[in-house]
């Protein structure tokens, strides 16, 4: 289901120290299943688990995982990796976000789910938003920009270097993907 690394548990231990006695650790999801899905990592106080709670025996702690959550944690990896600024503690959940389509989905479907999780958590940092428009019979994407994208003089570089990058290697049947923005009236663009 779950692994949590050495240096994570050891890490867990260090922190766990400085808490009351009894204190363990949860791990939760929130907004399983979509583009804005996170993990949240909390201490809990003894007795403040939750009725149905997975518990995880880390042999010097107990990791308690939210019923709910644990499908889409199934196959999460908790690392600690130290550095110069004291290290970092990372949560990889690859089905935090959904689980990919099969190959024989129907090709709107897995353009979305690439779409949703790859580009624009991409784009967002830029505040950027790039929707699906439409898959033509032709295997072409149409995407429609928007947020700090719409009107953005570099969005020619982002869509043919970033995204039909990511989109062909993710489905490599598609022909084009096609910018079908009016980005004359864009307004805030980011550049």
């Amino acid at each position: 289901m779950l692994t949590i690394t050495p240096a994570a548990r050891d890490y867990f231990v260090k922190l766990l120290e400085q808490q009351p006695d009894g204190t363990q650790l949860r791990l939760k999801t929130i907004n399983p299943g979509t583009p804005s899905a996170d993990v949240e990592l909390t201490f809990c106080a003894p007795g403040q688990n939750e009725p149905g709670d997975v518990d995880l025996n880390c042999q010097r702690f107990v990791l308690y995982v939210d019923a709910p959550s644990a499908r889409s944690l199934d196959g999460a990896m908790i690392d600690f990796e130290s550095n110069a600024m004291g290290g970092e503690l990372s949560i990889r959940a690859p089905g935090l976000k959904g689980q990919r389509p099969a190959e024989d989905a129907p090709l709107r479907e897995r353009v979305a789910w690439v779409l949703e999780s790859r580009i624009n958590p991409m784009v967002a940092s830029h505040g950027g938003r790039v929707a699906l428009v439409e898959v033509t019979e032709e295997k072409d994407v149409l995407l429609q920009f928007g947020g700090g994208c719409h009107g953005c003089g570099m969005v020619d570089v982002t869509l043919k270097q970033g995204i039909e990058t990511t989109m062909k290697r993710e489905i490599p049947e598609l022909r084009s993907v096609i910018d079908a923005t009016d980005h004359s009236n864009g307004s805030n663009p980011y550049y």
